[in-house]
């Protein structure tokens, strides 16, 4: 037994009596009966045995405060003290941790025979008739050994932009490469694992990756501090075979025409760098529409106000409403809101050879069980493939891109992300960057030369630049009695009314309501905000009232954009792949937090008109959060006209280098009120059009 066996095994005792005072014997078995002891060991001596120390201290921290022992104490008392320490930090993550194993999957083991999922009448499987063995198969890959010496294109990152790139420019002809830091997930454990979900966000690393060890970057607040990849922090992006479309929540929203146009609208606040894309909405409509119809759009026109006009018509009608929406629409009826579904890549009718929905309680931040969701790798990628002029490089990194003598983009440099001993250079007439900002970025400047000193493309020091996401505005509310039916995907009712036009503010951002929680996310929002305590009899009982009446509002906030709002290498240290790490600057701006405290507001008075009784609204950002960025994170290598204050050209063009092309929405000038992967979509496939062109 290893030393750190040992002392747990010591421990469990008093750890079986902590999580029977967390999660008490009632109706429903205890955290403890449930598996908690199983769970724990299997953490805490496994993926996270850096946490046994802590874990350990929180447990004498309890066990000192009742004389005679923490383990031997009435139930009463032990409750009491837990509530007592309940403000110590190592105490209150030892909470967090049980309850979480106690509402997780039963994967886990901290959920045997799915106890308090039946305390719940929580069950991700809709009724029907499917099967999740109907999902994508791997396709056929190559491999660092085998893979080509020479490709007229090669694609670094197969999520919506690489995804769109690889598929227009392997149809046009060409032989392609893409590069993909992550592997080809199983689907089925990405849809049934509730704590290593992209968006959980409650401290495990996500099966999507990166994994924490080997990955840190840096964020410049007071001082330098490292932040590992589960530190909301970090800005984590799905690093997948399909990037973040395979596990994301596929709202399928176009930017409006005001959107292109912020800083003719609104003018240019102090400090920030708001501009106006160097293309418009009319330009890029024809994109969108075919964005729509490739990869399969289900939704409606009316409920947004700013919407541009379109081409024609939704490929597929919305999928079907819920009873939360119903009661949505009736206080926004009173409030006078216009109202309308949601747009979502995701089939309410079989289309693209994938089935229709199946309403499954399990969405955002998962993979799709069947396949009706549509992303990159089930959709353009696969296109891509099946030219056969395509060749997919899985769990390889890209860390240089290579210019010849006279500065001309030539190659790329790999490393295999499994064994950093394996390495490649891979020749290419043209490169085209989709890997995300943070790391579009990162590769540019990683890629310096004695032409360009201080990386590629960044002779007036833009790359990396203007970094943002969306932070978000919003309210959660309960009812007094059920409304949530657990159809998911969840969000059937939104509003436009307040992308723009707000009195005295710039921008603004959509409302809509949220995805189908799952127990560990509907947990963590009503522990979070207080409104429901977070262990104890109490607790347990007040979770399983507020689950079925439990409703978000949330919208994203068209944020400000920010030159000092950066992404730059940190000057010293190394990540597991041996590149450069990233050192990322900056904060939300002023502006950014009025409009996210205004969104709160409105979705305060829309669950407040449609008979809430109880609401809070999200907590605003406050300092020491750092830059905005995460799953929508844009604008690192904006576009423009002029190679001073931009990164490429309207084309995606890296200025100076014409066989180099952005295609993510790090060339997003601003990232909009609203979800931006469709315009991530269209955007590509006008690129790569060009490319063709």
């Amino acid at each position: 037994m290893t030393d750190a066996a040992s002392r747990w095994r010591a421990a469990e005792p008093l750890a079986a009596a902590f999580a029977e005072a967390v999660i008490p014997r009632d109706e429903w078995p205890s955290a403890w009966d449930a598996g908690a002891g199983d769970f724990l060991s299997g953490v805490l001596l496994g993926e996270r045995v850096a946490d046994l120390p802590r874990a350990l201290a929180a447990l004498e921290t309890v066990d000192a405060a009742i004389p005679g022992g923490f383990a031997p104490a009435d139930s009463p008392a032990r409750e009491a003290a837990v509530e007592r320490l309940a403000g110590d930090p190592d105490v209150a993550w030892l909470i967090r941790l049980v309850a979480l194993g106690f509402y997780a999957d039963p994967g886990n083991k901290g959920n045997r025979d799915a106890v308090s999922w039946r305390s719940l009448a929580y069950d991700p499987v809709p009724a029907g008739d499917w099967s999740p063995s109907a999902v994508e198969q791997p396709p056929a890959s190559t491999t660092l050994g085998t893979v080509a010496d020479r490709y007229d294109v090669i694609v670094v990152g197969s999520g919506a932009g690489g995804g769109a790139a690889a598929a227009v420019l392997a149809e046009s002809g060409r032989r392609v490469l893409i590069v993909e830091r992550g592997s080809w997930p199983d689907p089925l454990a990405l849809w049934s694992d509730h704590l290593r979900n992209a968006r959980a966000e409650v401290g495990f690393d996500p099966l999507t990756g990166p994994p924490t060890p080997g990955n840190p970057r840096l964020l410049e607040l007071d001082d330098l501090t490292a932040v590992p990849p589960t530190d909301p922090r970090w800005g984590n992006n799905a690093m997948t075979a399909g990037g973040g479309t395979r596990v994301y929540g596929a709202q399928a929203w176009r930017f409006s025409p005001d959107d292109f146009r912020m800083a003719t609208r609104y003018g240019v606040p102090d400090g920030s760098s708001l501009a106006d894309w160097p293309v418009g909405y009319d330009e890029l409509e024809p994109f969108y529409a075919r964005a729509e119809q490739e990869l399969g759009v289900s939704g409606a026109t009316g409920g947004d106000r700013a919407a541009g006009p379109r081409s024609g018509p939704f490929p597929m009608p919305p999928i079907e409403s819920t009873a939360s929406a119903a009661v949505l629409r009736r206080g926004a009826e009173l409030l006078g809101l216009t109202t309308g579904p949601v747009p979502l890549l995701v089939n309410s009718v079989e289309h693209g050879g994938r089935p229709a929905c199946v309403r499954c309680g399990a969405c955002i931040g998962f993979a799709c069980p069947i396949g009706a969701k549509a992303g990159s790798h089930n959709t353009m990628l696969h296109r891509a493939l099946a030219t056969g002029r395509a060749d997919l490089l899985l769990a390889t990194r890209v860390t240089r891109i290579t210019t010849d003598p006279r500065g001309r983009v030539d190659g790329v440099e790999l490393v295999s992300e499994d064994d950093p001993s394996l390495r490649r250079r891979i020749a290419a007439g043209q490169v085209v960057v989709a890997a995300g900002a943070v790391e579009s970025a990162r590769l540019l400047l990683a890629s310096s030369s004695a032409r360009e000193p201080d990386g590629l493309g960044n002779n007036t020091d833009q790359v990396g630049r203007h970094l943002q996401g969306h932070i978000y505005g919003g309210a959660l509310a309960l009812f007094d009695d059920p409304l949530v039916d657990l159809r998911g995907p969840g969000p059937a009712i939104a509003t436009g009314d307040f992308r723009h036009g707000n009195p005295g503010l710039i921008g603004g951002g959509l409302l809509a309501n949220e995805f189908v929680p799952t127990p560990v996310s509907a947990y963590a929002y009503l522990t979070d905000l207080g409104v429901i305590p977070a262990f104890g009899a109490a607790g347990k009982a007040a979770f399983r009232h507020a689950w079925p009446r439990l409703q978000r509002v949330m919208g994203p906030v068209h944020e400000m954009t920010s030159a000092e709002s950066r992404v730059r290498l940190a000057g010293t240290g190394v990540d597991a792949a041996g590149m450069p790490l990233v050192r990322v600057s900056g904060a939300s701006h002023p502006e950014d937090l009025r409009v996210q405290a205004f969104l709160s507001e409105r979705a305060e008075e829309w669950l407040r008109a449609s008979g809430a009784t109880r609401v809070a609204r999200v907590r605003t950002r406050g300092t020491g959060m750092g830059p905005s960025s995460g799953a929508h994170q844009a604008g690192t290598c904006r576009m423009g006209e002029d190679p001073a204050s931009s990164v490429t050209d309207p084309d995606g063009r890296v200025w100076g280098h014409d066989n180099l092309v952005i295609a993510d929405a790090s060339v997003h000038v601003t990232n909009s009120g609203v979800n931006p992967v469709l315009t991530i979509f269209a955007n590509a496939l006008r690129i790569a059009s060009r490319m063709v062109d």
